[in-house]
């Protein structure tokens, strides 16, 4: 399948995910996504894919500054209902790069790999989407430019980051590059 070349350009992801290092189907469970990859997934590119895949991405580099992110290791909670405007797609893409799923996605083995029930929906969070480690429980909140489309909450139209801060609203954005200097904080 031949892909527009501008999808190089865009950042890929590296992830350590340890049920794919326990199948055995990455070596030290090590994998790396493009957006190609999530376009793959929805079967086209859109605004939507295309924000939801670098919200994803740059949110799993937050809140694993200076090491791999871990697939399956983090919770996303949505602002909006899986059927609400574009939550399904979003969902879908963070599903893709968090390993994250909702009810129907794997059971685990042995009590380990859990990734159904990761993802929510109908949270009470100040923007579209919030990702949460589950080892830390350091959280990120994100919002981007398509999801106000949907109809989800959103603060800011610029792929807005914002570390959760105990559930205090109303926080100004804050740009990526700030969010990274400032972390994550626990929530």
């Amino acid at each position: 399948m031949d892909f527009p070349e501008f999808f190089c350009r865009v950042p890929r992801i590296r992830v350590r995910d340890p049920l794919a290092e326990f199948l055995g189907a990455a070596e030290g469970g090590v994998l790396e996504y493009g957006y190609e990859d999530a376009v793959r997934l929805a079967g086209h590119s859109c605004p939507t894919v295309a924000s939801a895949y670098v919200l994803a991405c740059r949110s799993m580099a937050q809140l694993y500054p200076g090491e791999l992110p871990e697939r399956g290791g983090v919770r996303v909670d949505f602002a909006g209902p899986l059927e609400h405007g574009v939550t399904g797609v979003i969902a879908s893409v963070l599903m893709l790069v968090t390993g994250a799923a909702q009810q129907g996605g794997f059971k685990g083995i042995g009590g380990h790999f859990v990734r159904r029930g990761l993802q929510q929906f109908d949270a009470e969070i100040p923007l579209t989407l919030r990702l949460t480690r589950i080892d830390t429980g350091a959280a990120i909140d994100a919002a981007g430019p398509v999801a106000r489309a949907g109809g989800s909450r959103d603060a800011g139209a610029d792929g807005a980051l914002h570390p959760q801060r105990g559930g205090r609203r109303g926080a100004p954005p804050l740009r990526p590059a700030v969010a990274a200097a400032r972390g994550t904080h626990p929530a």
